[in-house]
């Protein structure tokens, strides 16, 4: 039975809210029958279930009452016996929905207010879904708007169909905005909340001047020039490294445009931002000194392993390759990923004659030589006693002087101070009441086990509760500076990969994993996540 209404006036005003919101015509019509529903209830009783229809063509209005057919009827506002259900309709069985058609009803001024809220609620929701879901796949992508309004120095930005927010610390330093400025910025984060969708955006971001680059150099969008990295100091300067996948195209004079027609545009959009722009090499130590420029290079010395650098620049290179409170540098490392340690050619000078020293008088202590033999290991590069006890002789005796008598003699002297070392190491560990079952462990040392002994480890499932990043260190990001946290065993040669066979081997030994097959299943709840 269809309700007394103006249908076409109903079907008008569903069309209009779903221009006006942007969202289907269909959820308008469903939020409209939702509300009749809760208004029907309110006149027919709370406990009884209506349902109520709108017809989307010409706009009909009908409500039906809905039972359960159930064999024992317990509640009969909601439920009907299948005998008095076969009366009313043939074919129905156990399970079905009875429907049972309702007068029509006068919508008093609570139950219209009421409706009314539903419609609001709902259309609101459909609404909030339809940014979600129309930003969330924008995220990587720069967006303009309109400031609306500027709070604690957040800026509100009207979109169109949402509002998006930059933070204060995703604002480029001393920019501000007021109403009714355009503004252009990275999507970063699309989040769905309780309140609707929150769009974060940002001026700081490496990835916006990546994307303002995108759009003033039409090789980045082509695919011809790749950004490899970037790296920003915003408002400052940033270092923005690029290799071309065409060798007739320069990539750097691609980027920079004619007369730095295209960089200047990226400068300008960023408050006078000054930008590096840097050719991409595979080689590692090649990118370092390409990301130092303008600085000049003298030489380098990697540790792959580490990612670590040392650079070393002419006495009056340096505090150009430092830069102005460390920038240089710092850009330099965020750009490449690896650390660097820059000093001059009279530092590393002094560096080098230090570390001779130090092993040399080493040598001389722990093999009881004269300072010439000392001095004579050193250079032909011995770094430690371990490896001259257990290198091939040949390597000794390839030193000019040294015989067959003396090699064997050394190597003997240096396996007595290697035992002399572990059983002064072997007494420290019992004294921390470490525990013998520690050594089952893949690559456990009695050194290690005299370290972890002063952190208070004893057993083996005190080992077990060791997460990868106690054992090697990590690094956390804190503004612009990298620090550096050690680890326990940072002293020796370990790597993120052996640490987390040693705490695995540790877990499965005390029962933590069941069987060794699991090892690569149990690595990742042992790192920690870097803030």
């Amino acid at each position: 039975m269809a309700v007394s209404a103006n249908r076409v006036e109903l079907l008008q005003i569903a069309d209009a809210v779903a221009r006006e919101k942007s969202i289907d015509r269909e959820i308008v019509i469903q939020a409209m029958e939702d509300a009749i529903q809760k208004a029907a209830r309110l006149r027919y009783g709370q406990e009884i279930n209506i349902r109520a229809d709108i017809d989307s063509k010409y706009g009909d209005i009908t409500l039906q009452r809905l039972r359960e057919v159930v064999e024992q009827v317990e509640d009969s506002t909601t439920q009907v016996s299948l005998t008095e259900a076969l009366n009313q309709k043939s074919d129905i069985k156990l399970g079905d929905f009875l429907s049972e058609l309702l007068p029509p009803i006068d919508f008093g001024r609570i139950a219209a207010q009421s409706a009314k809220q539903v419609i609001f609620q709902k259309v609101r929701e459909a609404e909030r879904d339809h940014q979600y879901e129309e930003y969330k796949d924008r995220v990587d992508e720069i967006i303009s708007g309109i400031v609306k309004r500027v709070e604690y120095g957040n800026v509100v930005v009207d979109l169109g169909w949402g509002e998006a927010v930059i933070r204060r610390d995703e604002l480029i330093q001393r920019e501000s905005f007021r109403y009714g400025d355009r503004i252009r910025a990275y999507v970063y984060d699309v989040r769905r909340e309780q309140r609707g969708p929150q769009i974060f955006l940002s001026r700081t971001h490496p990835q916006f001047m990546a994307k303002l680059f995108t759009m003033e150099v039409p090789e980045i969008y082509d695919g011809i020039v790749e950004i490899k990295a970037v790296a920003r100091d915003p408002g400052s300067r940033a270092k923005i490294a690029v290799i071309s996948r065409d060798a007739s195209i320069d990539p750097v004079g691609a980027c920079v445009g004619m007369r730095g027609s295209r960089v200047q545009a990226v400068v300008a959009e960023l408050q006078g931002e000054k930008i590096d722009i840097i050719p991409w090499s595979p080689d590692a130590a090649t990118f370092i000194v390409n990301a130092l420029q303008p600085a000049e290079v003298s030489k380098v010395v990697l540790d792959e392993e580490a990612e670590r650098i040392d650079v070393v620049v002419p006495n009056d290179q340096l505090s150009l390759a430092i830069g102005r409170r460390g920038q240089n540098v710092r850009l330099a490392s965020q750009l490449t990923g690896w650390d660097i340690d820059i000093m001059t050619e009279q530092e590393e000078s002094e560096r080098r004659q230090k570390e001779f020293k130090d092993r040399s008088s080493l040598f001389m202590k722990a093999l009881d030589v004269d300072e010439m033999v000392g001095q004579l290991l050193a250079s032909e590069g011995f770094v430690s006693v371990e490896e001259i006890a257990y290198v091939d002789k040949s390597e000794i005796s390839a030193i000019e002087g040294f015989d067959e008598e003396t090699v064997l003699e050394i190597q003997n002297r240096a396996g007595e101070y290697l035992e002399r070392i572990e059983r002064d190491l072997d007494e420290k560990r019992k004294k921390c009441g470490v525990s013998d079952e520690l050594r089952s462990i893949p690559g456990m040392t009695t050194a290690m086990m005299a370290v972890v002994g002063d952190d208070g480890v004893k057993t083996l499932e005190d080992f077990a509760g060791y997460a990868v990043d106690d054992l090697i260190g990590w690094s956390e990001r804190q503004g612009n500076r990298i620090i550096t946290y050690p680890g326990i065993l940072a002293s020796f040669d370990l790597n993120r990969e052996d640490a987390e066979n040693m705490i695995v081997a540790a877990r499965i030994r005390t029962g933590w994993l069941g069987e060794e097959k699991e090892m690569s299943d149990g690595i990742e709840p042992l790192k920690k996540i870097d803030l």
